[in-house]
């Protein structure tokens, strides 16, 4: 087995073809080298990719710790899948899972989960300011790759599958929040109904306004499935970057999922690249393990609960137990720490949970006893590492038991 260095290949004329080293063989392509296809290429796939991980997290919606399935949603926040949000406004009720697939293009391309929104209550009269979407949101320090405010600005590749009952125009907007609200908005159309399809969106490069390098929300993508004029009675300058004008989001956006309960809205297999691609030159979507897609979502938020149990299940499974009270047993003053999983983007939001799966709570435990739960639990000294935790509950007990949930979402 060798290792090849190719610094130039000449091809013969008559579209031979070159083979270049052997099956097994390393071939070096020096740094600042590109390698264009202006044809048609096969046996590449992943390969040319460098080895980092896909700009968009959980983008193949595997992972799920809120729960798989919540219902009667009225309000914006992230439900089941990680990551992905709900944007709800004033426009209907809605149920939102994490959708199982065993069929259908999507899944035949390697996508067994997708994130599901379903009207429950419709609102085919949306007030002017009512709206909904589904949002996934960025920090800064991730999108340096754009060199979004420079000469060499580079330009932005949406791809994703998408399924609906509705055909129909929606609409896409990235919005800037680190420059006044810069956005770009672009469209795609869902041509047949409850069928998988694959649509890929390209973005211009903006040379105006860099991201800030930091842990905080620079850029937001919204996708409107609905809303009210105040998001539609604008004009639109398609995949150009412009001032944040929020009449132009939805322009000409006909899908209006709240506008019936029989619609629903599937999405999955979401992903960012850097420059312009066409369905055609699209790299592969990067398939991680489940690990490294939970490692990457832990990041955001963190639970003690097993895979696949929702925050606030009455069960002592993944429960944490303190180590003792110094000095034994007590009904006083008792305190516990721990150190996450993995680092939080900042210090997170923590809720604690007895293992009846009350909230804001947690059990004391006098060993051999008895436990009780519904007892007081205080954060103390909380960071994007680690935090303590104290108990002034009016049981007596040797240790603590609680479960908690941490969120650093943006």
């Amino acid at each position: 087995m060798s290792t090849l260095e190719v610094n130039k290949i000449t091809p013969v004329s008559g579209g031979t073809t070159v083979q270049v080293g052997e099956s097994g063989d390393t071939i070096n392509i020096p740094a600042g080298a590109t390698i264009a296809n202006a044809g048609t290429s096969t046996g590449f796939g992943d390969s040319l990719r460098p080895n980092v991980s896909p700009i968009i997290i959980n983008g193949n919606c595997a992972v799920a710790q809120r729960g798989t399935s919540v219902t009667g949603k009225t309000s914006t926040g992230i439900y089941t899948v990680d990551r992905m949000s709900a944007v709800i406004g004033s426009i209907g009720t809605y149920t939102i899972a994490q959708e199982a697939q065993t069929s259908g293009n999507a899944f035949a391309n390697g996508f067994a989960n997708a994130w599901r929104i379903d009207c429950t209550s419709a609102d085919a009269s949306p007030g002017a300011s009512d709206q909904l979407e589904m949002q996934y949101t960025f920090e800064g320090q991730d999108l340096q790759v754009f060199k979004k405010g420079t000469a060499n600005a580079e330009k932005y590749t949406l791809a994703f599958w998408v399924k609906s009952n509705k055909t129909g125009t929606g609409n896409i907007q990235l919005k800037d929040k680190d420059n006044s609200n810069r956005q770009c908005t672009q469209s795609y159309t869902i041509s047949s109904a409850d069928t998988w399809e694959h649509k890929v969106c390209v973005f211009g490069a903006d040379t105006t306004g860099a991201m800030d390098d930091d842990n905080n929300k620079s850029l937001i993508i919204n996708w409107w499935l609905g809303s009210g004029t105040d998001y539609s009675s604008g004009t639109a300058n398609h995949g150009v970057w412009e001032a944040q004008d929020n009449t132009k989001v939805n322009d000409g956006g006909t899908l209006n999922i709240n506008d019936n309960t029989a619609n629903d809205w599937s999405i999955t297999g979401i992903q960012l690249e850097v420059g312009e691609y066409t369905s055609s030159s699209l790299p592969p979507f990067q398939h991680e393990s489940f690990g490294d897609n939970l490692q990457r979502c832990l990041r955001y938020f963190e639970k003690t609960y097993e895979v696949g149990t929702a925050p606030g299940t009455a069960t002592g499974t993944g429960i944490i137990r303190s180590g003792g009270n110094q000095g034994g047993r007590t009904s006083g003053r008792m305190g516990d720490s721990t150190t996450y999983v993995v680092g939080k983007r900042a210090a997170p939001t923590v809720v604690f949970f007895d293992s009846s799966g009350n909230s804001g709570v947690m059990s004391r435990v006098d060993q051999g006893s008895s436990s009780s739960t519904n007892q007081n639990a205080t954060l103390a000294n909380g960071s994007s590492k680690s935090f303590e935790v104290t108990s002034t509950g009016t049981s007596t007990g040797d240790v603590m038991n609680y479960h908690f949930t941490a969120d650093a979402e943006l």
